[in-house]
């Protein structure tokens, strides 16, 4: 039998991925364990082939390395795709047809922090299996130590050649992208000199430290230099990713923030066009107009559980064309693989831009207008945050109120909707409430509240928390 025993930091086994803070709680032999036991899963399962990548952080490549080691004496053939956007690692897996895939990767987390995401068998990798994988660490559960091998394989021409495969623009376009120094950079350069119109690439160097600003385009702070380029440029579209570019941030001409439903709308409407009938699936998150729209444009709209990999597993289920989630996570299996890659996701709105009749700052003035919150965050102890939900489930069932629990509480109202769930990744409770009007956003406010100090717990502070999208 094999000596090998490991024990990763519990908070690191997430809902979706391992995450944790580099040199805290978060080291190379956690790498060089995950590829052990990963490796013996994929082994055990049949499987002999893994992907491998990692993203512009400065712990990235040790943390690659040790990984590598790790799968390589489990017997497994390494494909080390080496540094790029978690996309082209999931593009490498499905036309190599690796048996696994790992993403060494901290996403938009700050600089400190690294972690893995990973595919087994095409499919996401996630929750319980995490779990399963680290006890399995923990009693050394995994296949005899064996010599595996390594292939680097450079799969960013080919990847370059597909994105561009599916771009239907009509007209030249204006475009300014933020790469906001994530892993994209270079495959990025190189993808812009490919495309009809004049692109600029604001921070295009990759760097994990990302000096310019945080690499997360949910938050309108990380925009705010797309928005003042986009402007002076007097530009079409600005489009922003994340570090590790599989979620995309859009703002239109006038430099106004289209947020991830509102881009899940433009694409659902074009989809639609040649799939009629078809299932749109979008996070509880999401607003009304969404799935109002969805319907209007001869869809099917599913509203599903917060979380990538729950939505891309829901997609296989559902053989949806087409999902997103508000974090800006954009999921096509119409024409592409089904994962979220936020530069495909960038072409396909490229495309409808660029055969829009009008602007796309007036497509966006032309939605319907909702006042409301944005995310809202607060702490809760991550054994209360469920608890707390449940007791609310329970009252809102007393009230009669109508209800949607797939995923915390979604509560409909007169005025529109207020949700609250707890979240898979950190001992916090997330809120959103939207509504028709300031005073209908009033009134949910005072109905979330008063649900809150039911279970004993603070309301957020709402000040400046209303926008209209």
């Amino acid at each position: 039998m094999t000596s090998f025993k490991h024990h990763f930091e519990p908070s690191n086994l997430r809902e979706y991925d391992i995450r944790g803070i580099v040199g805290k709680s978060l080291h190379n032999d956690d790498a060089y364990a995950l590829g052990r036991t990963f490796g013996s899963i994929v082994r055990r399962s049949g499987g002999q082939v893994v992907a491998v990548g990692y993203d512009g952080r400065v712990s990235s490549p040790d943390l690659e390395q040790a990984l590598v080691k790790g799968l390589v004496a489990s017997g497994i053939t390494v494909l080390r795709v080496g540094l790029g956007p978690t996309p082209m690692l999931y593009y490498t897996s499905v036309t190599r047809k690796a048996d696994g895939a790992i993403m060494v990767t901290g996403s938009h987390n700050p600089p400190d922090h690294n972690g893995f995401k990973m595919m087994l068998h095409g499919k996401p990798f996630f929750g319980k299996q995490i779990k399963q994988l680290g006890g399995f660490a923990e009693a050394g559960d995994v296949v005899e130590e064996a010599a595996g091998q390594v292939e680097t394989v450079d799969p960013s021409e080919s990847y370059i050649t597909r994105l561009l495969q599916d771009y239907d623009g009509e007209k030249p376009l204006k475009v300014v992208w933020d790469n906001g120094n994530s892993a994209a950079g270079d495959v990025l350069t190189r993808l812009v000199k490919h495309l009809p119109g004049e692109h600029t690439v604001l921070y295009p160097e990759i760097d994990g430290t990302f000096p310019n600003h945080h690499p997360d385009p949910t938050v309108e702070a990380n925009l705010a230099d797309l928005i003042a380029e986009v402007r002076r440029q007097k530009a079409d579209v600005g489009v922003a990713f994340d570090g590790d570019a599989d979620r995309v941030g859009v703002v239109d001409g006038e430099g106004n923030i289209l947020w991830g439903d509102q881009i899940l709308v433009l694409l659902a409407r074009d989809v639609l066009k040649k799939r009629p009938g078809e299932t749109i699936i979008a996070d509880v998150k999401a607003s009304q107009v969404l799935f109002d729209e969805v319907a209007k444009a001869g869809g099917k709209p599913l509203m599903w559980r917060t979380g990538h990999s729950l939505i891309k597993s829901k997609m296989a289920e559902t053989a949806s064309p087409l999902a997103g989630e508000m974090s800006g996570h954009i999921f096509f299996a119409d024409k592409w693989y089904g994962f979220d890659d936020a530069l495909y996701g960038a072409i396909r709105v490229l495309g409808i831009v660029a055969r829009l009749p009008e602007t796309l700052a007036a497509w966006r003035s032309a939605l319907p207008v909702m006042v409301n919150t944005p995310e809202l965050r607060f702490p809760c102890d991550d054994t209360r945050k469920f608890e707390v939900i449940s007791e609310v489930a329970k009252r809102l069932e007393q009230e009669g109120a109508n209800v949607s629990a797939i995923d915390g509480v979604r509560v409909q109202t007169d005025d529109g909707w207020w949700l609250l769930r707890a979240s898979n990744t950190q001992a916090v409770l997330v809120g959103r409430i939207e509504a028709r009007s300031h005073e209908g956003l009033d009134r949910l406010k005072a109905a979330f509240t008063a649900q809150l100090k039911a279970s004993g717990l603070e309301a957020p502070n709402f000040d400046a928390a209303a926008s209209g999208h």
